[in-house]
C-alpha cells in the first residue's frame, strides 16, 4: 500500500496522529500539496460518507474522520494559499438564529471542505442579515443553513427571504437537519435540502451543477 493510500486509510479510521505524519511525509517527498488533498484526503472522507449512508459508521466515527481531515489539512492550506490554489467553490454556513446546535453543521463543513470547497463558517445564533453579509463580503456560490430545533425553522425561512430580498438570486442555499424535510425546502424556497451530512456534497455539487 502507497502512501497516499495509507493516508486515506487513516482518514477513514480517524487516525489523527497517522494522518499527519503521513502528511508530513508526503510532503517531504515533494508531493504537490493539492495532490494530497485530492488523491489522499477526499477519498477517504468520500468513503466516510458512504459508510455513513450505509449505517456502517455513525455521527461519533464521522466526527472522528473529520478531526483527522482537519488536522492534515491545517498543514495543507497554507501551502495551497501560497500557491494560489482556491476551492472550486465558496460556502457559507452556520445554524439559523435562536439554535445553538452545530455538530450536524460542523460534520456538514468538514464534508464540503474534504471536497475542495472552501467553507466560512458562521457558528451558530446565526442571523439572517450576518448570511447576507457574508454571502456579499466572499462571494460565496453556496449557502448552507442547519437548525436542529422546530422552533428555529421559521428563522430559517426568514433567512431565505432575507438572501433572496438582497438581491442574491445566484447563491445556492442548501438547507437541512432533523425536523427538515425537501417539503419545507419547497415551502420556503430553498435550492436543496441535504438529509444528512453525509449527502452534503453530492447535494451541493448537483445544486451548482443546475
Amino acid at each position: 500500500m502507497s502512501e497516499m493510500q495509507e493516508l486515506t486509510q487513516a482518514i477513514i479510521k480517524g487516525d489523527r496522529n497517522k494522518a499527519k505524519q503521513l502528511t508530513q511525509a508526503l510532503l517531504d517527498q515533494n508531493v504537490v500539496p493539492m495532490d494530497i488533498v485530492e488523491k489522499g484526503l477526499v477519498p477517504g472522507m468520500a468513503e466516510v460518507g458512504e459508510r455513513f449512508k450505509r449505517n456502517e459508521y455513525f455521527v461519533p466515527e464521522m466526527l472522528i474522520a473529520a478531526r483527522a481531515m482537519k488536522e492534515a489539512m491545517a498543514m495543507l492550506e497554507p501551502l495551497l494559499a501560497k500557491a494560489g490554489i482556491k476551492p472550486k467553490y465558496t460556502a457559507i454556513l452556520g445554524t439559523v438564529q435562536g439554535d445553538l446546535h452545530d455538530i450536524g453543521k460542523n460534520l456538514v463543513g468538514m464534508m464540503w471542505k474534504g471536497a475542495n470547497i472552501g467553507v466560512v463558517d458562521l457558528g451558530s445564533n446565526v442571523t439572517p442579515d450576518k448570511f447576507v453579509n457574508a454571502i456579499k463580503q466572499h462571494n460565496a456560490q453556496i449557502c448552507g443553513l442547519s437548525a436542529l430545533l422546530t422552533t428555529t425553522m421559521p428563522a430559517m425561512k426568514d433567512t431565505v427571504a432575507a438572501i433572496r430580498k438582497a438581491g442574491l438570486n445566484t447563491v445556492k442555499i442548501i438547507i437541512g437537519g432533523a425536523p427538515i424535510t425537501q417539503e419545507f425546502a419547497n415551502e420556503i424556497g430553498a435550492d436543496a435540502y441535504a438529509p444528512d451530512a453525509a449527502s452534503g456534497v453530492d447535494v451541493a455539487m448537483k445544486a451548482m451543477a443546475v
